[in-house]
């Protein structure tokens, strides 16, 4: 596994090329792709700087999937036409994974329906990702001070997840597990036994608010790895070791202070947090 940069995740308003040269700066294996900074590029451009960023040591991380899973059905098919020009821009560059979350609640659809509802789509997005060698990843949301937020609650756990996965059928589904999410839903170590690197596509890692009780949590309120100790880090990471995990753990704890620091103090702090992580699930390093 590789320590990844994701400004975004961090909070720190900066250009792709900028974020480039600051993770290989400060020693991070990888950086997430920015498909718009791809479709800016053309397809030629994009490979071109592909090559430069694999140069500079750089793994693509994560990017995100251009299109809501949960969308309005006209929305949904608009960017469903948009998608296979995205892909094909994605595969010049060589990225291989890109990700999304799954809302964990609905005012109208009942869990049955909205089951239904993303199983098709989610199918018939990995249809198309796989046929440009693209995995796809699945983040489940675990605060319930969000989940209980609207009429129905939906998938919100790891189980609950896997299964949805598993009822796709695809081969190049898998999860984004976030520490943040997997102690929000009451989960522990043990949940994570028996998973494989096929079974993970991202690592996200945060902490938590020791002043707020386990169903107090708040989504966008969060900590950086190891500052509190309310989660199980060194479990989460020795049981993403013993998955034979190897793609990207990267850091998303949204917090606004981190953009008011200089950003070299900050990515020198964030790089330091994920060397110390690595080392916890097995020995790797930043370059992975």
């Amino acid at each position: 596994m590789f320590s990844t940069l994701s400004p975004g995740a961090l909070g720190l308003d900066l250009d792709h090329p900028r974020a480039v040269d600051l993770a290989a700066a400060h020693g991070f294996g990888g950086v997430d792709p920015d498909l718009g900074h791809f479709r800016t590029l053309g397809l030629a451009g994009t490979a071109e700087h592909a090559a430069a960023v694999r140069e500079k040591g750089l793994q693509w991380g994560m990017a995100g999937l251009p299109i809501a899973l949960d969308a309005p059905t006209e929305d949904f098919r608009r960017a469903l036409t948009d998608l296979p020009a995205d892909l094909e821009l994605l595969a010049a560059a060589g990225v291989t994974r890109v990700g999304t979350w799954i809302r964990p609640m609905h005012q109208e659809l009942d869990h049955r329906q909205n089951w239904r509802l993303h199983l098709g789509r989610i199918t018939l997005v990995a249809a198309l990702l796989e046929d440009a060698g693209i995995r796809l990843g699945l983040e489940y949301i675990g605060p319930k001070t969000l989940w209980s937020t609207e009429r129905f609650p939906f998938l919100h756990s790891l189980r609950e997840t896997r299964e949805l996965i598993a009822e796709t059928g695809a081969e190049n589904v898998g999860l984004i597990l976030d520490t943040y999410h997997w102690h929000t839903a009451g989960e522990d170590a043990a949940q994570l036994e028996g998973l494989t690197d096929a079974d993970i596509a991202s690592a996200d890692l945060n902490d938590a608010r020791a002043d707020r009780e386990l169903d107090e949590q708040q989504d966008l309120d969060r900590r950086l790895p190891f500052d509190t100790g309310v989660i199980d880090l060194d479990g989460f990471l020795r049981a993403l070791g013993a998955a034979g995990y190897t793609g990207p753990v990267k850091i998303e704890p949204f917090m606004a202070s981190l953009a008011e620091r200089p950003v070299d103090e900050v990515l020198a702090q964030i790089s330091g947090l994920l060397d110390r992580a690595l080392t916890v699930a097995g020995g790797a390093d930043g370059r992975g």
